[in-house]
């Protein structure tokens, strides 16, 4: 019998090694696929193995629990993210770095949606995950942000201090995560164009140089009655849960759980967990549409208006009122309703669109595209909601100040 050969062995070594590595980023892009439509909770071994034809337990082999799987998504595309952070750091100055961190993301978005590169799982389910995972992700996420702070070092904005700057990488993140949900909207041939507009609204604002930096909010009361009833109260802490653990981890469990109510009482009042969350996207809906309706009959100019409705929003996120539901738990929602909601969400972002087109028509208001600007602003909102938990005992006037005025001024503005 011949012998075989060593150099034999180490290419068939070789193969079954780049198989595997195959695999499993099969495996990979298909549960991230799955991740970034259905959330956590929606991603199961099951469904990833038939998206690459093996059967459930074959994906075992490469991940072992479906937590194990969803915490490798969520590493990978932090480590890929990290990537292009690193690019932008090496730009000589914060404005290149902000140019070179939004045309590497773009570029990226772009090879996604070609085909030419696996997907990237968006961050916001996270918290679904149970400890010790999330745990795991977050410490990841932690020091992503932490290299993000890079971006603002320079001698022209040693102003900043430590809350300043956090708020800074906070609200960029946001913007640029918040950015998949939107993207899809436009050809891809528009990405760079994309990226230059986004750009010039993020580093210039939308105000005028000259203009002075004033947000007066309107009052709370004005928006919602006095008295909370029972059924807003209810719908606060579901919203709240689901802002927290996305629409899967909001179990029917776990809002009862928050409302000290058992499940049986939970069905009492609510005939399925779909039409509560409908009901949650309804009331932020509703209370974002008074806060457009009552800023169209402030006096003065659309920026002023502008200014007022982001102050007021604002306001509200961070009173017991709020906070409004999350865009981003949009997409887990089931398809029968996904739509419905998806759409409703877009009119009311190009209601602000139309707001700053006025205010550019009418010379208070950079030149910019307005409905790029809507998408922003609507990621600054959702950025503000979650102020407390990077910066410690802020105000809700702080609050304004660290992410209202660098959207609406610019994100380097003094």
């Amino acid at each position: 019998m011949a012998a075989v050969q060593p150099h034999a062995h180490a290419a068939r070594s070789g193969t079954a090694t780049a198989r595997y590595a195959r695999k499993k980023r099969d495996i990979l892009a298909a549960a991230t696929d799955i991740l970034n439509r259905d959330g956590v909770k929606g991603m199961t071994l099951a469904r990833v193995a038939a998206r690459v034809g093996l059967i459930t337990t074959s994906v075992t082999y490469y991940f072992k629990k479906k937590e194990t799987l969803a915490v490798a998504c969520f590493l990978d595309s932090i480590e890929r993210f990290d990537a292009l952070v690193s690019e932008a750091l090496r730009a000589p100055h914060p404005r290149a770095r902000l140019k070179r961190l939004l045309e590497s993301y773009l570029d990226l978005r772009r090879r996604i949606a070609l085909g030419e590169a696996p997907p990237i799982a968006a961050l916001y389910d996270v918290r679904a995950l149970q400890n010790p995972e999330r745990d795991q992700v977050l410490a990841a996420c932690a020091r992503l942000f932490d290299k993000l702070h890079g971006l603002f070092v320079a001698p022209e904005l040693e102003w900043m201090d430590g809350r300043t700057r956090a708020a800074r990488v906070h609200l960029l993140r946001q913007q640029v995560f918040s950015a998949m949900a939107w993207l899809p909207r436009y050809d891809i041939e528009d990405y760079d164009r994309l990226g230059e507009r986004m750009y010039d609204i993020l580093a210039n604002g939308l105000g005028l140089e000259e203009r002075p930096w004033q947000a007066p909010a309107l009052a709370i009361a004005e928006l919602a009655p006095t008295e909370m009833s029972p059924r807003e109260t209810f719908l606060i802490a579901a919203t709240r849960l689901i802002n927290e653990r996305g629409y899967r981890g909001a179990s029917v469990e776990k809002i009862s759980a928050r409302l000290n109510v058992t499940k049986g009482s939970f069905y009492h009042h609510n005939e399925a967990k779909d039409d509560l969350v409908l009901e949650c996207f309804k009331r932020s809906a509703d209370t974002i549409r008074r806060v457009q309706a009552a800023i169209a009959e402030l006096p003065g100019d659309h920026w002023n208006r502008l200014a007022a409705a982001a102050s007021t929003l604002v306001n509200y996120q961070l009173s017991e009122r709020g906070p409004l539901l999350r865009s981003s738990a949009l997409p887990a929602l089931p398809e029968a309703i996904r739509n419905q909601t998806v759409d409703e969400a877009n009119h009311i972002n190009d209601r602000f669109g139309a707001l700053i087109a006025d205010g550019i028509a009418e010379g208070s208001m950079r030149p910019v595209d307005p409905f790029i600007a809507a998408q922003l602003f609507d990621a600054t909102l959702t950025a503000a909601a979650e102020c407390p938990t990077w910066i410690p005992d802020v105000s809700r006037e702080e609050a304004v100040t660290l992410h209202v005025k660098p959207m609406l001024k610019g994100i380097f503005a003094e």
